[in-house]
């Protein structure tokens, strides 16, 4: 680890608003004076870049983000803190931040210490910090003498802490084009049914409103028990059960469990019948001499028996350390006895409480601020004074060693939370057994436990609309009170009292019941001031936030299992933090149906979804190594598997770019995909193209052959006439006739010897085609008709022209075609087919 630098300033985190620093300070550096503030507003007409509704509140000028020294203009919107370089107008991401994802703010006050004798005339530096729930710390630097800083201070207090849950940017903003397809509801009694292998049913608001969504296979049934919320207001509406459990039963046994929080089925294995169940913790008391009949019972039917009609064994996974589970028992609380669970074993998974991870999580914060390249306080990198590498060390060589990351003990934590599942995941698939997974209250530890479970033992939940199941069935379903751990203002039941106090007095039974779908009507109230900021209170903790950093562990043991990146659970992340949508909000299911979220704000899951269409399979969100079947299983990583890293793309995004680009090689893999993609699609073209190109090749071939046939036909013809010709030629010379063909197709008849004749010269067009150039080949001999004698003259030319002309008139050629008063003379144009088959006198035809 580097040393710190000597000149290192007194840490901003601790500082304070009447903080007064003097002496040599890292922000000396900054030349404050050469930033001149800009000297008109920024044109609110042109700021393209705000979202739908989102409007600006107050701005600052010539304002320095310290950690890059950039000099640029700070907003405050009703949804986020925007920073605007000075120069490009454009936005700085580092400087940018939604008002729900800060944890807190500070103005701090530096007095710089000067070498002159007029020290009290040298203005303080204003400076302002922010922390975020993202592991971001950035720090602004306000000119003196401005009151900007007051401006911008007093427009986050505002903002960022609204007096009511309806005054956040998601109710605002309205769903626009981010509207729910269905509601959560009805997509969660669809995950049961498909776990429960129920088909071909799918849910409908119908289906819930009448009630008949309670169907069963041979070991578990969905009950409506809890579909007016009343026996558990942090349950979903409904829950899977032992069909052997009547609904009576689950309402006595529920009042065995903290906050009614019994135990129920979260998945069961299709094949073997084998659960993850999840409750709370049971109340035992003090002495852990307290019993429920009721609850053993339930319990018990979550084993069933094995195929071989043995009995299945449960594991019941405290996920607590052993001393906290006795702590709790004085306040009434504690852990089951294996005496009073049948075939059962009790196992204490150790992982440490909400407040633990809070400081943990703090810490890691401020390490990774201390040791990046942009660091808050603009001076004190190791990285921005020549470092060469990040100063937590090699990131491929990391390991769980608290020492190396500034005693956060982060890792260690996400460790606990990997081998618990890893543990519960392996019981389920390679022994066949049961496991009933609780903590405290059953909406923290436990939806860490049994979702990471679920994540390895079912592939589906690898997938993006599988992991959108697991998410709404074991966090949002199930009550993980996001508002509380988010530090968002949470909707209040009952008056004033904020709604973690009404939570409390849920297994008293005193709230009223109301339809998962049509609420009573009634007045609502949100948090007081006072605790409406919850991340102050000891409520705020980054629990799902530790859950996604243990799915992007899993991700990096098994690279071909995921159908989504690592970049997918940043941006999943980042609006979770964000409250931009309204899937997150409130503390339960019944919450978020009293406020009305699903109608009044746009959903987290059709945004991303929005963002993949453009891109398809080459969109970031894609992972470009995922393979269903080399992982269509369930995972169970060895212990050896399970130290964990940092995760880059989260950790390191802010602190020090450069390393948070760790999946460098992802990257490169998905440029490679695309450029794949492009060749494909560039082939799948050319063979388009090649295929119309032989398409229209074979129809050229057939008008090709086509034509020689009618080129061979022609031909033939040809010969024909021609063979016609010299026919004719042969005959009218035999009949003392004169026949002259001059070059340009001209044919001169002659007869001498009878008057009764008159031929016609037939002459050849100069641009007939074949067929014409047939017909022009042969000669026509006109008959000239005397009025009283032109019956006769047929006659006489059949007589003395005809050689086929039999003396009683007969004609020994009946096939020939013979000509009529009018028509061609039958020897000159004749049947030649005809003719070729007569047995003639060949001396008619001699040769020349």
């Amino acid at each position: 680890m580097p040393k710190h630098r000597p000149n290192r300033t007194t840490s901003l985190r601790d500082a304070s608003d009447s903080l007064k620093m003097e002496g040599t300070g890292s922000w000396d550096a900054l030349e404050w004076t050469k930033i001149e503030p800009i000297s008109r507003f920024v044109s609110h007409a042109n700021l393209d870049f705000l979202l739908g509704d989102e409007q600006v509140v107050a701005e600052g000028h010539g304002v320095v983000l310290v950690n890059t020294d950039d000099a640029g203009t700070l907003m405050v919107t009703n949804f986020r803190l925007l920073f605007l370089s000075e120069g490009t107008r454009k936005v700085i991401s580092l400087g940018t931040i939604p008002l729900a994802t800060i944890e807190k703010f500070n103005k701090i006050v530096v007095k710089v210490q000067s070498n002159t004798r007029y020290v009290d005339k040298t203005p303080a530096q204003r400076l302002l910090q922010v922390i975020g729930k993202d592991m971001r710390i950035i720090v602004f630097g306000f000119r003196p003498r401005t009151k900007q800083r007051r401006v911008v201070f007093d427009a986050l207090l505002k903002c960022t802490k609204p007096m009511r849950i309806w005054d956040l940017y998601a109710f605002a903003s309205g769903p626009s084009r981010f509207k729910h397809t269905t509601t959560p509801l009805v997509r969660l009694l669809d995950e049961y049914f498909r776990l429960l292998c129920i088909g071909p049913y799918h849910a409908s608001i119908n289906m819930i409103e009448c009630g008949s969504f309670t169907l069963s296979n041979d070991l578990w049934r969905i009950s409506s028990v809890n579909s007016t919320y009343t026996m558990c207001q942090t349950y979903p509406f409904a829950l899977v059960v032992p069909k052997i459990i009547s609904d009576d039963e689950v309402l006595q046994a529920c009042s065995f469990r903290a906050r009614c929080r019994l135990p129920v089925v979260s998945w069961c294995h299709p094949l073997t019948g084998a659960v993850v169940a999840r409750s709370s913790q049971p109340l035992v008391g003090l002495m852990m001499n307290m019993r429920s009949n009721m609850d053993e019972k339930l319990v018990a039917a979550l084993c069933g028996k094995l195929v071989d009609g043995s009995r299945r064994k449960l594991y019941i996974a405290d996920a607590r350390p052993r001393k906290n589970a006795l702590a709790n028992g004085a306040m009434g609380g504690g852990s089951e006895s294996s005496s009073n669970y049948f075939q059962s074993e009790i196992v204490f998974l150790g992982i440490d409480n909400i407040h633990a991870m809070r400081e943990s999580f703090t810490r890691l914060r401020e390490y990774m601020d201390t040791h990046g390249r942009a660091s808050s306080d603009g001076m004190s990198s190791f990285l921005r004074h020549g470092g060469s590498t990040w100063g937590g060390g090699n990131l491929s060589s990391m390991s769980a060693s608290v020492s190396t990351l500034g005693d956060s003990g982060w890792l260690l934590h996400v460790q606990s939370v990997l081998a618990g599942a890893a543990w519960i995941a392996a019981r389920v698939a390679m022994e066949k057994a049961s496991v009933l997974v609780h903590c405290s209250d059953g909406w923290d530890r436990t939806s860490q436990l049994v979702s990471l479970a679920n994540l390895l033992l079912d592939p589906y939940y690898r997938t993006f609309t599988g992991f959108q199941a697991l998410v709404e069935k074991d966090w949002l379903a199930f009550g993980h009170p996001f508002s509380d751990r988010v530090g968002m203002p949470s909707f209040s039941g009952t008056g004033n009292i904020p709604f973690e106090l009404s939570r409390q007095s849920s297994a008293s039974g005193n709230f009223p019941g109301s339809s998962p779908i049509r609420q009573s009507s009634g007045t609502f109230s949100s948090q007081p001031p006072a605790s409406a900021h919850s991340h102050n209170s000891n409520n705020y903790s980054p629990i799902f936030l530790q859950w996604l950093d243990c799915v992007s562990q899993l991700m990096r043991m098994y690279p071909f299992a995921f159908e989504f990146s690592a970049a997918f659970l940043v941006d999943f992340l980042d609006c979770m933090l964000s409250c931009r949508f309204g899937n997150f909000l409130c503390n339960s299911e019944k919450e978020r149906q009293q406020c009305n979220v699903f109608e009044s704000c746009g959903c987290l899951w059709v945004y991303l979804a929005d963002l993949r269409i453009a891109e398809e399979g080459s969109h970031v969100h894609y992972n470009p190594f995922y393979d269903p079947m080399r992982h269509n299983g369930p995972l169970l990583p060895p212990a050896a598997a399970l130290a964990p890293t940092l995760w880059p793309q989260f950790h390191l995004r802010w602190a020090c770019p450069e390393e948070a680009q760790a999946g460098e090689i992802e990257a490169q893999c998905r440029k490679i995909a695309m450029k794949c993609n492009e060749m494909q699609k560039a082939k799948e073209m050319a063979e388009r193209k090649a295929k119309e190109i032989t398409n229209a090749m074979d129809s050229l071939n057939v008008e090709l052959r086509r034509e020689k046939q009618l080129n061979s036909s022609a031909m033939n013809m040809a010969k024909s006439v021609s063979k016609e010709n010299m026919a004719i030629k042969r005959a009218i010379q035999s009949m003392g006739c004169k026949v002259h063909f001059s070059g340009s197709g001209e044919c001169t008849v002659d007869i001498e010897s009878n008057p009764d004749f008159r031929c016609c010269s037939s002459k050849k067009e100069p641009n007939s085609t074949a067929g014409d150039d047939k017909k022009d080949l042969s000669v026509s001999v006109l008959v000239t008709e005397d009025d009283d004698e032109g019956s006769n003259a047929i006659g006489r030319v059949c007589e003395t022209l005809c050689p086929f002309r039999s003396g009683d008139g007969g004609c020994r050629w009946p096939n020939g075609c013979c000509a009529q008063l009018g028509s061609q003379y039958v020897g000159l144009k004749a049947n030649f087919d005809a003719f070729d088959q007569l047995s003639i006198n060949d001396s008619y035809f001699k040769s020349e």
